[in-house]
């Protein structure tokens, strides 16, 4: 729903409007309230509500609000208007009712029609969408535009776009506080989106952790790699028809040296890999980007060696790649080796490609291309793989040092080098997601093969 309400009232019924906005204060402040110029004043001065003023209706201020009401800008209009001097304004209400009928939007022109109107309002769905307009390849005004065609007949849109001096979670934290104050007053309904790529979703996510409040997602990004692991759809239109259906499921989340982490942390090959992987590289070839860099990456990776430490127990491996994750999709392939990462167990899964030579070799490297397709195989019918070259495990909690150290990437983004502590969050997160992939409950303890 569009997140204006206008306000005109002649000048008998100007008590009456501000005891209506008084009454309806609550439901106000959700909303950006639009009056004409004399109306407004004194509501703001009743309220202390923020009243965005235009020209007085005398001076064509009934014009401009029904040009926002063309514009898509207005939830409702509330006109109360002195019904003994009809006759001179009697043009100016027809044709902003013209408009508002041909806009389908409601036009109240009575105390008992703008009662309903509000106590509607009031029951309305929120939901502050944090727009990431510079996300994946598609056209962002386009994108933005089918998003709010979907959305706003049925939810209220605050759109809050990234911006590149903001951090994502600062705005994600700025939204749940308006959030929590209003649900103080009325039923739980809103909840936060996140439109962009995986870095923006752990970003928004990040703030989300514990708070109980809902997170929609619509993927924009290359991978969208969180969506697909919790069977979310990607395409624009199904992402909000997903959102608009209200079926929701908790999932872990987890954090990755107090960073948020939603999907994985990978060490050595997958992060190389992702560095690889540039900006200018995803744009010209999207996911494929990925691919290739990893096809680079492994004729070039070298051995390290990590210590990885679980409930005060230290254990060393040589490896040339280790992944750390909370959810994936069977497109991360290094995250497979129990075959699907549940991501409401309460537990990280553990993968490491281990090596027992000095170096890697050319077989080495032959090696690590069929363990891959295996990974993938195995991701595909849900089952674990067994692999002398792959040690796999379960753990809510594990500290990870490297020799030498190690860069690092969380849900695609690099955050640095080793060492690092990654602790799961059980049930950190509710997410709208399709009632078909609803997750169960599984046993919630360490498991190891």
């Amino acid at each position: 729903m569009p997140i204006s309400i206008a306000f005109i009232a002649h000048d008998t019924q100007k008590a009456d409007m501000v005891a209506l906005a008084q009454k309806y204060h609550v439901t106000l402040s959700r909303y950006n309230s639009l009056a004409t110029a004399n109306t407004g004043k004194q509501i703001q001065s009743a309220t202390g509500l923020p009243i965005e003023l235009v020209r007085s209706q005398r001076d064509g201020g009934d014009i401009e609000i029904a040009a926002r009401v063309i514009a898509g800008e207005v939830a409702c209009v509330i006109w109360l208007f002195d019904p003994d001097h009809a006759q001179l304004f009697g043009a100016n209400l027809l044709n902003l009712l013209r408009i508002c009928k041909i806009y389908n939007v409601p036009l109240a022109t009575n105390l008992a029609t703008a009662d309903m109107v509000l106590q509607s309002l009031g029951k309305s769905r929120i939901a502050h969408l944090i727009f990431n307009p510079i996300a994946g390849q598609g056209n962002p005004d386009a994108d933005l535009a089918m998003i709010r065609q979907i959305l706003e007949p049925h939810v209220q849109l605050k759109i809050i776009f990234t911006k590149p001096n903001l951090n994502p979670t600062d705005q994600a934290k700025t939204a749940i506080a308006t959030i929590q104050e209003r649900n103080s007053t009325v039923a739980d309904t809103d909840f936060i989106i996140a439109s962009g790529g995986d870095g923006t979703v752990s970003a928004v996510a990040n703030a989300l952790i514990g708070t109980g409040i809902p997170l929609g997602i619509i993927p924009r990004g290359t991978a969208n790699a969180f969506s697909v692991a919790l069977g979310i759809p990607t395409g624009l239109k199904a992402a909000c028809e997903n959102i608009l259906t209200g079926n929701t499921c908790i999932v872990d989340a987890a954090r990755c040296n107090d960073l948020p982490m939603i999907l994985l942390a990978g060490i050595g090959f997958e992060a190389e890999t992702v560095e690889r992987a540039d900006r200018d590289m995803k744009n010209l070839l999207g996911a494929f980007a990925y691919f290739l860099a990893g096809a680079q990456q492994l004729l070039e990776q070298k051995l390290f060696t990590v210590e990885v430490e679980i409930d005060g127990s230290v254990t060393q491996f040589q490896c040339g790649a280790m992944t750390i994750a909370n959810a994936a999709p069977p497109t991360s392939v290094l995250a497979q080796g129990w075959g699907e990462v549940i991501p409401n167990d309460g537990l990280l899964d553990v993968t490491i490609a281990i090596s027992k030579n000095e170096s890697l070799n050319l077989s080495d490297r032959l090696l690590a291309i069929d363990v891959i397709g295996k990974l993938f195989a195995s991701a595909l019918v849900k089952t674990p793989i067994e692999n002398e070259v792959l040690v796999c495990f379960r753990t809510n909690k594990i500290k990870v040092t490297a020799i030498p150290p190690q860069k690092v990437v969380v849900d695609g983004e690099i955050i640095g080098t080793t060492p690092v502590e990654v602790v799961c969050i059980p049930n950190g997160l509710t997410v709208f997601a399709p009632l078909v992939n609803s997750l169960l409950p599984v046993k919630k303890t360490a498991e190891s093969h």
